[in-house]
């Protein structure tokens, strides 16, 4: 199945799971104090259960909050979490259930979009991208987290060692990732990687929690059981534990204005002195 396929099923025990998603999603927002901006509208895409959305409120109290993603169980549980005192209020996330290459709102009306390990899902971030620059205003700031190539490096080596094959997704170089911001029109593009590693005791708690995130076909890939035990026998220990690597790539891009008009012609501004 495709993540498309399990995220909703994993709504109820995402949570149990997301040691990684909430690890980068903090060291995502730390980025924030480096910035300037003040948002009046902003937007989690791929929000999941709403870490994203409830940090950016946190940061910015004053925007309004929309939280964003095409699986309909992870936006009950945003909304559940809002809690009765900021629902009545008016303060709780605004849910949107939508598809990050097509979504319903207007041309320039988001300052910040974060996406927090989302956007390597797709089977081709350009649409994305390109949508993502749609619906920034002038000005605005996309801030994002992916998956890099050398994300579960060890489980590859392993596949080689036992001559397994198999259908784990190649997930983007980050200076792919730049270039393709480029060519959707953002300005200075900035990206960053680091490894993060999980340990476990056993490959079973391994594939637990990749299950009860919604991912566990779509970053494996398929194998037959038989294979996979020979492959997770292949997988190196270290101080008797199992390593998971992640590469994350961080990534942020500004909307600049226009230097063209829709028809074609050069846009001059002048500014008085």
């Amino acid at each position: 199945m495709s993540p498309r396929e399990n995220f909703p099923r994993a709504a109820a025990s995402y949570d149990s799971a997301a040691v990684l998603a909430r690890e980068v999603g903090r060291r995502l927002a730390a980025r924030l104090d480096f910035v300037r901006l003040t948002p009046q509208c902003m937007a989690d895409i791929g929000c999941a259960t709403g870490d994203g959305v409830r940090e950016l409120q946190r940061r910015y109290p004053e925007a309004l909050p929309l939280a964003v993603d095409f699986a309909r169980p992870m936006l009950a549980t945003v909304q559940a979490r809002a809690g009765w005192w900021a629902r009545l209020r008016g303060h709780q996330p605004r849910c949107l259930n939508a598809d990050v290459c097509a979504l319903p709102l207007a041309d320039g009306s988001l300052d910040l979009v974060w996406s927090n390990l989302m956007l390597h899902w797709l089977s081709d971030t350009r649409p994305a991208f390109a949508e993502l620059h749609r619906v920034l205003a002038t000005g605005g700031l996309l801030q994002f987290a992916m998956l890099g190539p050398d994300t579960l490096k060890e489980l590859r080596v392993a596949r080689q060692k036992v001559g397994a094959g198999g259908t784990a997704p190649a997930f983007l170089d980050m200076h792919d990732i730049g270039d393709m911001l480029a060519a959707a029109g953002f300005a200075d593009p900035v990206m960053e990687m680091e490894m993060l590693t999980l340990t476990y005791t056993s490959a079973r708690r391994f594939l637990a929690d990749q299950r009860h995130l919604g991912v566990r076909n779509s970053l494996l890939g398929q194998l037959p059981w038989q294979q996979w035990r020979q492959v997770f026998t292949a997988w190196g220990r270290e101080d008797g534990l199992l390593p998971a690597r992640f590469e994350i790539i961080y990534g942020h891009a500004w909307k600049a204005a226009p230097r063209l008009a829709e028809d074609g012609r050069a846009i001059v501004r002048f500014h008085k002195p």
